[in-house]
């Protein structure tokens, strides 16, 4: 497939390094088969830094290059980026948008009829190879189409298919959830700080014990309930701090704060 891929970033920002970063580790392309094009001289000066790949300020340039094209750039310039290369999209091209609440019919009505699109909603981990991406094919996108985006995706982290209804909620849990974790590590470590730990250890042991924990559950296949009940021992620490985090409905908050992001996700892609 590394002798066959030919792939181009429109944006060559963070996430659009951190994918062709993961598409090179994975084999799926060579340097020499990677374009991005972005209008800031810095972001293709990170992006070719990062990656080797050549950089440039021309959109059209990169669609003329790649026949698999990824859609990286804010939401807003969406609408005007599709305006651009609409009159070089052929049929050969797979229209893969990065672009967050950007909906799969808006992509299609910026582009030919039959233009095979397809909506990838992934989140920031994807920087060092964790991401948690979910996608949602267009109305002409192939099997074969969606067979490459899970390996793209797959490569800086996990991917799942699924409707594109789903994905705002994809976006309140995943794509935001991030921020709830680094709340989460925050508070553990001030929480190991008031214990009298330092700063620095404190807040290592906490992202260390999140991190244990979340590969506990994706390399065991064990219900998250069942692992917790493994550590809770009668009349020790943990049921008491456990007891603790029900009192503060910790587990409701968490809830309500995923339905509150999926919400605002419906309410931005409507917009």
């Amino acid at each position: 497939m590394a002798d066959k891929l030919t792939i181009g970033f429109l944006g060559g920002g963070k996430m659009a390094a951190a994918l062709a970063k993961g598409v090179l580790s994975a084999g799926l392309a060579k340097t020499a088969h990677i374009r991005a094009s972005d209008p800031l001289p810095a972001a293709r000066s990170a992006f070719a830094g990062q990656t080797g790949a050549k950089t440039t300020a021309s959109n059209i340039e990169v669609v003329q290059f790649a026949r698999i094209l990824i859609l990286a750039v804010k939401p807003g310039c969406v609408p005007e980026l599709l305006d651009e290369i609409r009159p070089v999209i052929t049929p050969g091209h797979l229209l893969i948008s990065i672009a967050a609440g950007v909906p799969i019919a808006k992509l299609e009505a910026g582009l030919a009829q039959g233009a095979r699109v397809i909506r990838v909603m992934p989140n920031s981990p994807a920087l060092v190879g964790a991401s948690a991406s979910a996608y949602a094919l267009g109305k002409s996108a192939t099997e074969a189409d969606a067979a490459l985006a899970h390996q793209i995706f797959s490569a800086v982290g996990l991917a799942f298919p699924l409707k594109e209804s789903l994905l705002d909620a994809v976006t309140g849990l995943s794509g935001s959830g991030p921020a709830y974790a680094y709340l989460i590590i925050e508070a553990l470590s001030d929480g190991g700080v008031a214990g009298g730990l330092p700063r620095e250890v404190a807040t290592k042991l906490a992202a260390q014990t999140l991190l244990g924990g979340a590969r506990m559950v994706l390399e065991t296949g064990l219900h998250p309930g069942a692992l917790k009940d493994m550590v809770t021992s009668p009349g020790g620490t943990t049921i008491e701090g456990l007891h603790e985090l029900e009192k503060g409905k910790l587990r409701g908050v968490l809830i309500n704060a995923v339905r509150a992001a999926t919400e605002k996700s419906r309410k931005l892609g409507q917009g």
